[in-house]
């Protein structure tokens, strides 16, 4: 039997109030972001990675209100209050409680930290005061507080961003890794999210081909066409939000064959794709990440398992996730991610707490 993605179990002492943990993974980016020909027509591609959110709550608290740490997570702190609302008299449960959130994910860089916050939040604290939280049940609270993506999800999914709702899951993909770079500075994803679209009625066309493209690529596991859609997405969105590395970053990514561009569609990141299992991966990630550097202003030294959260930074190896099976998005439980490895230069190489709790 599967145990829900992200959700720690253990048996609670007798006579104590039960601590619910619970984690979310982010994503690069997303493999495809635009305007379908429809209502509600905005929409996203995931791209999992191997970057975590943990969230603990604990029942009860001194000053017996719902506190967060650190303070400034007041989003999961939001969504908190409201799932407690939902506890069923909360019988047993001293009153307040704490919510701790510790995450590897850097924040206004369109790498889906907010909804990563969010999600491990509501089953942290939906499995503390005993409130189940299938997925429809989180989406409908997530709605009421900012568009997210698509990370409650096990799967590379098509998700409506700005109403939260599954458009489809797709599937999953071969291993691959992600030489990424920050072009600095942060991302508002609900200011982002206001700013009126500037795709014409052929562009909302152009998106819904791809779409279906990416849906038979995944299906078909096709990294090279994966890489060609990324891309496109890329340069579509530049009239939205211009990534001055954009062709910088295509021109290092035909040099070392890598499949393609993804980028934060509505943050600072670009990432040059490369299929892990390719005989010459170890060759093409660390031309990458020596070039990247070189693009950044660093050297391949400089390289590292996080992004930097103020200023541009250095270079960052990403892994990406595959999954056990394909979940029934109507269900719950749902499969567990797996963190599938992917060698990386030395220099590169994630920090210990990169991967799954």
């Amino acid at each position: 039997m599967f145990q829900e993605a992200g959700t720690l179990t253990r048996p609670p002492r007798r006579g104590a109030p039960t601590t619910g943990v619970g984690t979310a993974f982010g994503t690069f980016g997303e493999l495809l972001q635009g305007v379908l020909p429809e209502d509600d027509g905005d929409f996203l591609v995931t791209l999992p990675v191997a970057r975590w959110t943990m969230a603990a709550f604990r029942p009860g608290s001194a000053s017996g209100e719902l506190e967060v740490r650190p303070a400034h997570k007041t989003k999961a702190l939001q969504l908190a209050r409201m799932i407690a609302d939902l506890a069923p008299g909360r019988s047993g449960c001293p009153p307040g409680g704490v919510l701790t959130l510790s995450s590897v994910i850097p924040e206004g860089k369109g790498l889906a930290s907010s909804s990563a916050d969010l999600v491990a939040t509501a089953r942290a604290v939906g499995r503390a005061l005993d409130v189940p939280m299938p997925p429809a049940r989180i989406e409908r609270l997530l709605a009421r507080i900012e568009p997210t993506d698509g990370v409650l999800y096990p799967a590379i999914v098509a998700y409506h961003h700005r109403s939260v709702r599954l458009r489809a899951v797709l599937g999953s993909l071969p291993a691959m890794a992600v030489v990424g770079v920050d072009e600095g500075g942060s991302v508002d994803t609900v200011d982002f999210n206001r700013i009126p679209k500037p795709f014409t009625a052929a562009d909302r066309h152009a998106y819904a081909g791809l779409l279906g493209r990416l849906t038979d690529a995944v299906r078909g596991r096709d990294l090279a066409e994966v890489g060609r859609i990324a891309t496109r997405s890329a340069l579509m969105n530049q009239s939205l939000r211009h990534k001055r590395s954009l062709e910088p970053m295509r021109a290092i990514c035909r040099e070392v064959g890598g499949l393609g561009v993804a980028v934060g569609h509505s943050g600072t990141t670009l990432g040059i794709l490369l299929d892990a299992t390719d005989p010459a991966y170890t060759r093409r990630v660390t031309a990458a990440a020596e070039a990247c550097g070189e693009l950044v202003g660093g050297a391949a030294g400089g390289l590292s398992g996080g992004t930097s959260g103020g200023a541009s930074g250095g270079v960052s190896v990403y892994r990406t996730l595959s999954f056990g099976s394909v979940p029934d998005p109507a269900s719950s439980p749902v499969p567990v991610p797996v963190s599938v490895p992917v060698p990386v230069p030395v220099s590169a190489s994630p920090r210990a707490d990169e991967g799954a709790p």
